[in-house]
Parts: C-alpha cells; sequence; structure tokens
C-alpha cells in the first residue's frame, strides 16, 4: 500500500501531507485514520505510548468517545527528507460541557511509501469558554476558506 505524496518531501507535498492529515483526523474514523499508519508505528502522545495499527485504532477510539464536537486545524512548520513537524490546535468539549483548546506539535516520520512511521506528540489543554471557540464549521474536514492557525492569531 502507498499512500502519496511520497517522501522526500518539497514545500507542496509536505503541505498536501498536513492537509491530508487533518482532514482524516477530523473525520473521526479511527479505522480510516489508522490506515494513515505503517502498521508498526512508532506513537508517543502526550505521556501515552501506542505501537502498531491496531494500538492506534484503539488509541483514536478512546479519543473520539470522549472528545465531542472535535475539530482540528494543522500547520506545517518544518519539513525535511521523510520528516514533517506541525502545529496544531483542537477545540472539544467533555461529557459535562466543559470546552478546551489543545495545543501541540507533532515531529512525523514516514516510510518510503508515505505512511507515518513515527509520530512525536506533545499537547496542552486549556480551558475555553464555548463562546471563546474558533472552530465552528460543521462535522468532517475543515472548510478550505476557514482561517487556519495563523491566520486565527492561535
Amino acid at each position: 500500500m502507498s499512500r502519496p505524496p511520497l517522501p522526500p518531501f518539497n514545500q507542496e507535498t509536505a503541505t498536501q501531507k498536513v492537509r491530508m492529515a487533518e482532514d482524516g483526523w477530523n473525520s473521526k474514523e479511527p479505522e480510516k485514520v489508522a490506515l494513515a499508519y505503517t502498521s508498526d508505528s512508532i506513537w508517543r502522545n502526550r505521556a501515552e505510548f501506542v505501537e502498531g495499527r491496531a494500538a492506534i485504532e484503539a488509541f483514536l477510539t478512546r479519543k473520539w468517545v470522549r472528545e465531542f464536537d472535535y475539530r482540528l486545524i494543522k500547520e506545517l512548520w518544518a519539513f525535511e527528507g521523510n520528516r514533517i513537524a506541525v502545529r496544531f490546535a483542537y477545540e472539544w468539549h467533555d461529557d459535562g460541557g466543559n470546552w478546551f483548546r489543545s495545543y501541540g506539535n507533532e515531529n512525523w516520520e514516514f516510510a518510503d511509501d508515505g505512511l507515518m512511521q513515527r509520530r512525536i506528540a506533545s499537547i496542552n489543554d486549556l480551558p475555553i469558554t464555548e463562546a471563546d471557540r474558533l472552530m465552528q464549521w460543521a462535522d468532517g474536514p475543515r472548510p478550505e476558506d476557514h482561517p487556519g492557525l495563523t491566520e486565527l492569531g492561535l
């Protein structure tokens, strides 16, 4: 299985890869999102270590069962060869109606076939009010005309 664009990345293909990842995560479909990773992919997400596509799918299932109205924006930070660095923010609320904006950075490493083989994520959560939300679009991918992180001042 191949998942273009393939490394080595340039500005255009790295930007495309980031948007594809954002769109996938905004689908909130763990089985679909997990297919973007190698079968033996290694993750660090906050303080949790995850290894393998099945574990990634289980992680994402747990995540989206407790993070309601999840909306994510990713932005390319840097790239070289088979590596991409992104910054991101996402908004969500828990089952008690408490809203959060989670900020973070990810370092990605890709196999030759374009599947992600390593993902290192550092994330912090900021409590916000519902009125403070900046990511309000219908469920699914962010519309092309919706501002990105830089435009939102994030």
